[in-house]
C-alpha cells in the first residue's frame, strides 16, 4: 500500500500545478516560466546524481573499479530509449509550430500529449526503480529515499503541471479541459513506476542498470528540452537561479530522508 501511495504523489504534484488554471488568468509569466524550467531541471539533475547514479554504483561497490560499468550501460541505454522515442513519436512541444518526429494526422492536442508522455515517463521509472530496489533491500536505498524521489519530481510537477495547462488554457480551452489535460499528462508516471515494481522480481539482477536507466532518461529530457526552453530569450538568469534551488532541495530531501 506504501508503495503505491508513493507511486501517486507525483501525479498529486502534477495535478496540483495544473489547477493554477482556475487561479491565475492569461499566460504565465515568462520570469516564472523560466525560473520553474530551471527549477524542474534541477530536481531532475539532482535525483538522478544522488537518488539514482550513486546508489547504482554503491551496488556494485564489491567489484572494485567495475562497479561503475553497470551504471555506465545503464546511463547511456537510458538516453538512447529517449532519444529513440524521440525520433519515432510525432509529438508537439508547447510553444512550437513545427512538430517532430514521423509526419503524423494527429491534432495538436494529441500531439502536445505526446510530448508531455516522453517527458513524464522516465519520471515515473525513477519513482517506479527506487521503490522497487527499496522493496528487494538493495544496498544504498530505503523507503525514506523512495519517498524523498517521490516526493522531489511531485514538487517539480507543481510548474510542470501549470507549465502545461495555462498554454492550453490560453489557446482557447475552457478551464477545466485545461486542468484534466494538465493533470493527464502526469498520468504516465504512476502507470510507468507500477509497471517497474511489478515486475521487480525479474529486475533484481540488473538493478543497478535499471536505476542508471532511468538517470541517462531523466538526463535526456533535461538536455533536450527543458534547458534549451529556458535559456532562450531573455531572463535565462533566472532559470540558472531555479535550477540551483530545485538542484539544492532535491539533495536535501534525498540527504535529509535517506
Amino acid at each position: 500500500m506504501a508503495i503505491f501511495l508513493g507511486l501517486l504523489i507525483p501525479l498529486l504534484g502534477t495535478m496540483l500545478g495544473s489547477a493554477f488554471v482556475f487561479f491565475v488568468k492569461g499566460d504565465m509569466p515568462v520570469r516564472m516560466q523560466k525560473m520553474l524550467l530551471g527549477f524542474a531541471s534541477g530536481v531532475m539533475v539532482a535525483a538522478s546524481v544522488w537518488s539514482l547514479l550513486i546508489p547504482a554504483i554503491d551496488m556494485e561497490a564489491g567489484r572494485g573499479a567495475w562497479a561503475v560499468v553497470p551504471a555506465s550501460a545503464g546511463f547511456l541505454l537510458g538516453m538512447g530509449f529517449l532519444l529513440l522515442l524521440d525520433e519515432v513519436t510525432p509529438h508537439l512541444h508547447l510553444g512550437d509550430s513545427h512538430p517532430e518526429g514521423p509526419r503524423s494526422r494527429l491534432s495538436r492536442t494529441a500531439m502536445l500529449a505526446l510530448a508531455v508522455t516522453i517527458h513524464n515517463l522516465p519520471e515515473g521509472m525513477a519513482v517506479g526503480v527506487v521503490f522497487a530496489g527499496a522493496e528487494q533491500g538493495a544496498a544504498g536505498i530505503s523507503l525514506a529515499s523512495a519517498v524523498a524521489v517521490s516526493l522531489g519530481i511531485a514538487i517539480q510537477n507543481i510548474p510542470e503541471g501549470a507549465i502545461i495547462s495555462m498554454p492550453m488554457r490560453a489557446e482557447g480551452n475552457s478551464r477545466w479541459k485545461a486542468f484534466m489535460l494538465g493533470s493527464l499528462s502526469g498520468a504516465v508516471e504512476p502507470l510507468g513506476g507500477l509497471a517497474v515494481v511489478m515486475l521487480a522480481s525479474l529486475l533484481t539482477p540488473v538493478l543497478p542498470a535499471m536505476l542508471a536507466f532511468a538517470a541517462g532518461a531523466m538526463f535526456y529530457v533535461v538536455i533536450e528540452e527543458l534547458i534549451p526552453e529556458a535559456s532562450e530569450g531573455e531572463h535565462s538568469n533566472l532559470a540558472t537561479v531555479g535550477f540551483a534551488v530545485g538542484f539544492v532541495l532535491m539533495m536535501v530531501l534525498d540527504v535529509v530522508l535517506g
